[in-house]
């Protein structure tokens, strides 16, 4: 958009023949990144750091949960299971850890997950990229397949009309649009995300030309009359500003001016210079968009938790545990069943550290509480029997 500017501002100063008249049209059309993955990637995940920042914290959290796999019928945890070490070790390039942070980020960026499960000697797990996945509509729009392509090659991933069943799990955001895609929640934010990023671009152009524009050179004959330079002269005059006195290596250099060019002075008055809160602004936007507490990655502003472990634990409660409840639930529909019918998976919220205190004042008042049996205490803490640590 800098460029964009500058590029008018050039043309705005030709058309008036290099006369010391300069206009300069500030009122345009703002230009947008376009809404794609790859942009979404490109300007929130590479170039903006708070994007980048809530991407992350989300995916990391949402993959450091503990899987719980336990009996339906007799509700007992189950320590050690072929579907809990498929779910530590994925495939052979990467770990558990590692392949849902990847699996989140991806939600996230694109508002789509694909999981492909393959079946040759055992079961493994790997994660489909957004961008190379198109999903076939069938009747009533409803998917018949998954087309994932790869250059020149493509692969076919049909989905069983009776039964729903596919061999790639798709995880979607919730899109009021789309009936084949999620929505990515990198759209909500990416005007903010954009604004954010252009206010870093403008304060780097500041600092680099002094912060402030270098001025204007007007030519005047030597009756103090304005006068106008040859095309050559002017072309000339621009090279030798820009070469030599321009960027933050020549800051303060003096300027030498041959006769008649007089130098006029210009600068942004402070408020044309805050840029520090359009920034913080645009980056409390772009927090609220992910769910992301601006008090966890130390914005500046209005903070609606009186310190960090209520910030916390609000991030955990409505960002990351809703996601990984939907995962949960989308797994125990798709994977489990390859292990049995009697299995379901869960994740164990007492080591997440977020909500220990939580959980502690829950465990007080229970204990507490005359009232109630052992086994309703067991019951209210999430614990079923008396006599085995079961959930």
């Amino acid at each position: 958009m800098i460029k964009n500017i500058l590029k008018k501002y050039a043309k705005n100063y030709s058309k008036n023949h290099y006369s010391n008249h300069v206009v300069i049209q500030d009122l345009f059309n703002p230009v947008w990144t376009g809404k794609n993955y790859q942009n979404f990637a490109k300007e929130a995940y590479k170039n903006n750091v708070i994007a980048s920042r809530c991407i992350s914290l989300i995916a990391k959290s949402a993959a450091s949960v503990d899987w719980l796999l336990y009996s339906k019928n007799q509700k007992q945890v189950i320590e050690k299971h072929p579907l809990l070490t498929l779910l530590h070790h994925p495939n052979a390039m990467s770990g558990g850890a590692e392949f849902f942070e990847a699996f989140f980020s991806y939600k996230i960026l694109s508002g789509n997950a694909y999981i492909l499960a393959t079946k040759d000697q055992k079961i493994e797990l790997h994660l489909l990229r957004p961008d190379r996945v198109t999903v076939i509509p069938g009747e009533s729009n409803i998917p018949k397949g998954y087309l994932y392509k790869i250059g020149d090659e493509e692969i076919m991933y049909d989905i069983d009309l009776l039964t729903g069943f596919s061999e790639v799990l798709h995880l979607k955001n919730f899109n009021p649009l789309d009936d084949l895609y999620g929505l990515s929640q990198v759209e909500a934010a990416s005007y903010s995300i954009d604004l954010h990023n252009q206010a870093s671009i403008w304060n780097q152009a500041l600092l680099q030309n002094g912060a402030k524009p270098s001025g204007a050179l007007v030519f005047k004959n030597s009756h103090g009359n304005n006068q106008y330079l040859t095309e050559e002269q002017f072309q000339r005059l621009q090279e030798q500003l820009y070469e030599k006195f321009s960027g933050s290596a020549n800051a303060g250099k003096p300027l030498l001016l041959e006769g008649g060019l007089e130098w006029q002075e210009m600068s942004y008055s402070p408020k044309d210079m805050d840029f520090m809160e359009t920034k913080n602004s645009a980056a409390r936007d772009i927090a609220l968009a992910f769910g992301v507490p601006p008090h966890i990655l130390g914005i500046k502003g209005d903070n609606t938790y009186s310190n960090m472990q209520e910030a916390r634990l609000a991030f955990w409660e409505e960002t990351v545990i809703p996601l990984v409840d939907k995962t949960v639930d989308a797994l125990n529909n798709w994977l489990v069943p390859f292990f049995g019918n009697d299995l379901k998976l869960s994740y164990d919220l007492n080591k997440i550290s977020a909500l220990s205190d939580k959980h502690e004042k829950l465990w007080q008042r229970v204990s507490g509480a005359d009232f109630m049996t052992n086994d309703e205490k067991r019951t209210a803490l999430g614990l079923v029997s008396t006599d085995k640590n079961v959930y």
